[in-house]
């Protein structure tokens, strides 16, 4: 591979890398209202924990988990593509 296609491929990785952390961030901020949530939740009254506002909590925890869940499977799916540009580049 001759040097201007290795620098593309190195320009690629970096966007895709950028990408990656951006990912990070955001799944940071989910983690963040995931807690803030969990903790509304758990601090609900035993009579109110039957009530639609619990399960609507309850729901919002585990939606954000699955959320939190598929941006990681993301950034894994990230890495394997920059790997794969790496190996393409040697």
């Amino acid at each position: 591979m001759n040097d201007p296609r290795r620098k593309a491929i190195a320009e690629v990785s970096e966007k895709i890398q950028e990408c990656y952390d951006k990912l990070e961030e955001l799944k940071e901020q989910i983690e963040e209202i995931k807690g803030e949530e969990e903790e509304y939740k758990d601090n609900m009254p035993e009579n109110m924990q039957q009530s639609e506002r619990y399960e609507k909590a309850e729901t919002a925890v585990s939606s954000m988990e699955e959320a939190v869940s598929a941006i990681e499977t993301a950034q894994s799916e990230l890495e394997d593509v920059i790997g794969e540009l790496e190996t393409a580049a040697e």
